[in-house]
């Protein structure tokens, strides 16, 4: 159920699991929006497994900006009204694209004085390896 005030919330209360869009496609998409796929299409880690590869790295992966939009797009689910005050976010390891990945969060203080709550996150892939973890603090109407 939808949170929309901060009674509404419990400590210790999950959030529910969200999995995100971690394609090759939507993660290329994405880095060229933001300008990191080059004009002429050159391919690099964010749009070919192969560019990738050759750098070193498992795979292409995720922009880290997108995978924090992920955590942002679960806590609206979670409370729609909430106002985000900070995301603070660990990257541990590389959100490869065309892995499954699931994105949890559980609620770890309410200050009623402020209206606010925090909440931990974390990402992990379908080998249950933590890729991202962090916190963030959200305003939610009295």
């Amino acid at each position: 159920m939808a949170k929309e005030k901060l009674s509404d919330v419990e400590f210790g209360e999950e959030l529910s699991a969200f999995e995100p869009d971690t394609t090759l496609a939507t993660g290329a998409e994405f880095a060229d929006l933001v300008g990191w796929i080059r004009e002429d299409g050159a391919k690099n880690r964010f749009n070919s497994h192969e560019a990738a590869k050759k750098e070193g790295l498992p795979g292409a992966f995720i922009p880290g900006i997108l995978s924090q939009g992920y955590l942002v797009s679960m806590i609206h689910q979670w409370a729609p009204p909430a106002e985000i005050k900070k995301v603070d976010t660990v990257f541990r390891s590389p959100v490869i694209a065309d892995v499954k990945h699931s994105i949890t969060g559980v609620v770890t203080d309410i200050d009623e004085d402020e209206g606010l709550v925090e909440i931990d996150l974390t990402v992990v892939n379908d080998k249950g390896e933590t890729r991202i973890f962090g916190t963030a603090s959200v305003r939610l109407p009295q």
